[in-house]
């Protein structure tokens, strides 16, 4: 913020509010004043005070009611009254920086209805702030690199993900539905994870689970029978108190076919040596060309049809991003999700992903549960 002559910072995504109070609220109406110096201020939305006092690193919190007898604005405008009124308060009015560039956000707690500014909220702060920019390059910059606290909540939330993998491994069949499937492992993680060893509020998972030529890329799950002798795929996001995983695991009822025992060992040729080359220092855009480049070599140009690394953190998808015609290197505290593809024509397919924290040595895989499926065992 000093390097950008930035005097605050106002948030509202969830996720950056997650990030710079450890406040995750209930709904998206909250939001947080960060000064450049000097205690932050927490806008709370009035039924969360108690969450907000328990969790919140900062003690000033403001509340705002979500009904007022006297007041038929939504909450979030009273959530913006009070936000300018401590600018103006604190003489925070020079240069104010605001989520202006939010592609996307991460779900508050209720998940369901993600809420967004209006053009109302924006254009608010060229009443009250001298210069107005964007936030978004400098939040993407400092979330790139994660804290111990943040870390922490990262291996919970891989380690819900993989107690969730084995459970549902052991307990899909041939022919359930994908749906059936998809549901008991979300259900798995939110049963057991909520008070997970005394550390975990609210865990959530969400899932997309394809199975035999239901695998493909940007499908839904639907009613299609689990596979005997074809992989299953797991699409995973598992979210411990506003913190991410981004994987992809694999079962198998069954025996796997010799087409796909040969399409799984060309996958992991490909995800070991990038794992390999995700190091401090190393390349983004090499990253992407090495993975493209041994994927078109095993007799798939082309693939896959996605990104292969990311960010994770705050949000399932975040800065940074990996690409050939980019930019940027991997750097120490990043936690990047690494996910090569392959997909048939007429459906079918292997993707591997797992989650890598960027350490001194090289880098720590974060889930447990193995990238090579037929190490799992079999049903």
């Amino acid at each position: 913020m000093k390097d950008q002559e930035v005097i605050a910072l106002v948030v509202r995504a969830p996720d950056n509010l997650v990030y710079l109070t450890n406040y995750w609220c209930m709904k998206g109406y909250d939001a947080a004043v960060f000064p450049r110096e000097g205690e932050p201020t927490l806008i709370a939305l009035e039924p969360q005070q108690a969450d907000a006092e328990r969790n919140s690193w900062t003690k000033d919190i403001r509340l705002f009611k979500s009904y007022h007898e006297t007041d038929p604005r939504p909450p979030q405008y009273r959530a913006l009254d009070l936000v300018l009124k401590v600018l103006k308060e604190r003489g925070l009015t020079d240069k104010v920086a605001v989520e202006l560039n939010m592609g996307t956000q991460s779900a508050d707690r209720m998940v369901g209805e993600p809420t967004t500014p209006t053009l109302m909220y924006f254009d608010a702060f060229g009443e009250v702030a001298g210069r107005v920019v964007d936030a978004t390059p400098l939040l993407n910059e400092a979330r790139a690199i994660k804290t111990p606290q943040e870390i922490e909540r990262m291996r919970l939330a891989n380690e819900l993900a993989a107690l969730a993998m084995e459970y549902t491994r052991e307990h899909m069949r041939p022919g359930m539905k994908e749906s059936e499937v998809g549901g008991m492992y979300e259900g798995f993680v939110h049963g057991l994870g909520v008070g997970y060893k005394r550390k975990v509020e609210m865990a959530r998972a969400f899932t997309l689970v394809w199975s035999g030529k239901g695998i493909a890329t940007f499908t839904a799950t639907g009613d299609r029978p689990i596979q005997k002798n074809e992989p299953t795929l797991f699409e995973i996001w598992v979210c411990v108190d506003g913190y991410w995983t981004d994987l992809t695991k694999n079962v198998c009822p069954g025996e796997l076919t010799p087409e796909y025992h040969k399409l799984l060992d060309l996958l992991l040729s490909v995800f070991n040596e990038a794992i390999a080359f995700a190091r401090d220092g190393a390349s983004f855009p090499e990253l992407d060309r090495l993975i493209r480049a041994r994927i078109a070599d095993g007799g798939y140009p082309g693939q896959p049809s996605h990104p292969i690394c990311h960010g994770v953190g705050a949000r399932a998808h975040e800065f940074p991003y990996a690409h050939q015609a980019g930019k940027g290197t991997i750097a120490k505290g990043m936690v990047l999700a690494i996910e090569p593809g392959i997909y048939w024509p007429g459906g079918g397919g292997l993707r591997l992903e797992d989650n890598f924290l960027i350490t001194d040595e090289g880098n720590e895989k974060l889930c447990s549960y193995p990238d090579d499926f037929r190490l799992a065992g079999h049903q």
